[in-house]
């Protein structure tokens, strides 16, 4: 798939935590980055690995998260940015209600 998971073991540790965490209070696993709602059906597109995870670790060389990493990454590629944009950011779900 072109990716892998970080080997910062301390990154993968607070990661997964909060998606336990997720998983434990909403039923499914939403990205310990972003803000769930608790509403499944507008949180699908942030559930690990999110729908913008490919899309990142292939441009960014990592997902939001920093989960999921690319072998550039990995390698300290200095062409990647150091920032990942949350592609999500912005996006409207309901009517009058957007995510910051």
């Amino acid at each position: 798939q072109g990716y892998t998971i970080n080997p910062e073991k301390q990154v993968v540790e607070e990661i997964l935590t909060g998606l336990a965490i997720n998983e434990k209070r909403y039923g499914y696993k939403a990205c310990p980055c972003r803000l769930a709602t608790g509403k499944y059906q507008l949180d699908c597109d942030i559930i690990c690995p999110c729908s913008y995870c490919f899309l990142d670790v292939e441009k960014n060389g990592r997902c939001y998260c920093s989960l999921f990493v690319s072998d550039r990454f990995v390698a300290s590629d200095p062409s990647l940015p150091e920032y990942v944009p949350d592609l999500r950011e912005g996006t409207k779900r309901e009517e009058g209600e957007r995510y910051l």
